[in-house]
């Protein structure tokens, strides 16, 4: 009886051995496991982006959530030279993204071409966003709430109403008041000028009188300290400056629509002042730098433009598009 007593236990501390050898393997081959899978590169490194006006407080804000929530040991860094200028720095490389309010001219990609870049392959082109090119006037303004496209486009275009170009409120509409009309806009390194130029104006000559700017910030407060004054620019600076400024409602032959995110879009309302923005990414810096082709990815991605594009006054594009977007950007080794 006591053998038996003496094997039963010998039994049951080598069960509970090998329960417990058994129990430790399995934590050991967990916890690396566990560990491989919450694993996340970090980075390091410097990725600078140039461009348009327009798009900057979305791309800056894309970037501040990254290095925040993403990398916090890469350094993104926005400028926002205008879209023009913007080109000239990537096209030699000195940029690893390109902003623009309007797509690449002809010029551009030859630029590109000289130094060996092929606009699709070696440089993509990605839409981040839709805006609507508003026209804002002085909160003081309660006559001009609502205007024609025409209206707004004859203004604009130098000779339409004198050859000196000093148009009156009462030139446009008789019942408006006879006091000179202050045209403000962004200068010429801006895409939101070459988009007004080129096609709302249809390469008009702007008014002689109109007082062009580099700084948007300078526009606003130009407008919100002139009774008689008028601007353009995209409707993420009015949206930011709502309080200073109002948005003329444009009739464009169905009604005055006022700018919103539900009234910009290509097949919306306010269709016919909205415009693409655009930035893009030079594909061999993304292969040699992964802090880029990492910021590239997060930019496409649902929590990058897909999600800030309407807390910075833009419309957001379909979901599939920036899916397309990102397949593109994974896609470079």
């Amino acid at each position: 009886m006591f053998k038996k007593i003496i094997f039963s236990l010998l039994i049951a501390v080598l069960m509970f051995s090998v329960v417990a050898c058994s129990g430790e393997t399995a934590v050991q081959t967990d916890e690396p496991k566990q560990a491989e899978e919450a694993k996340v590169e970090e980075l390091s490194g410097k990725v600078i982006v140039d461009g348009s006006g327009t798009v900057y407080p979305l791309m800056a804000h894309i970037a501040e959530e990254y290095m925040v929530n993403e990398q916090n040991k890469v350094s993104v860094q926005v400028g926002r030279a205008g879209s023009s200028a913007g080109f000239k720095k990537f096209i030699p490389g000195e940029t690893n993204f390109s902003n623009a309010s309007r797509k690449i001219k002809d010029k551009e990609v030859a630029g590109l071409e000289e130094n060996g870049l092929k606009v699709g392959t070696d440089v993509l082109e990605f839409k981040l966003a839709l805006d609507g090119l508003t026209i804002v006037i002085n909160k003081d303004n309660n006559w001009a709430k609502e205007m024609t496209r025409e209206e707004i486009i004859n203004m604009y275009i130098s000779g339409t109403y004198n050859a000196d170009d000093k148009v009156l409120w009462s030139d446009v509409r008789a019942e408006w008041p006879s006091e000179e009309i202050k045209f403000y806009g962004p200068n010429e390194n801006h895409g939101t000028f070459e988009f007004f130029y080129e096609k709302i104006l249809d390469e008009k000559d702007i008014v002689k009188t109109a007082n062009l700017q580099q700084e948007y910030s300078t526009l606003v407060d130009l407008v919100a300290n002139d009774k008689n004054a008028i601007a353009f620019f995209g409707f993420g600076y009015y949206v930011n400056n709502q309080d200073k400024l109002q948005a003329v409602s444009v009739d464009f032959g169905n009604g005055p629509v006022e700018p919103t995110l539900d009234t910009i879009g290509e097949d919306l309302p306010y269709s016919g002042f909205t415009r693409p923005v655009f930035t893009y990414l030079n594909v061999t810096h993304a292969k040699e730098n992964p802090a880029v082709l990492d910021f590239a990815k997060y930019v496409v991605s649902e929590k990058g433009a897909a999600r800030l594009a309407g807390d910075n006054g833009f419309a957001p594009l379909p979901s599939e598009v920036y899916g397309e977007y990102l397949s593109q950007v994974e896609g470079i080794k």
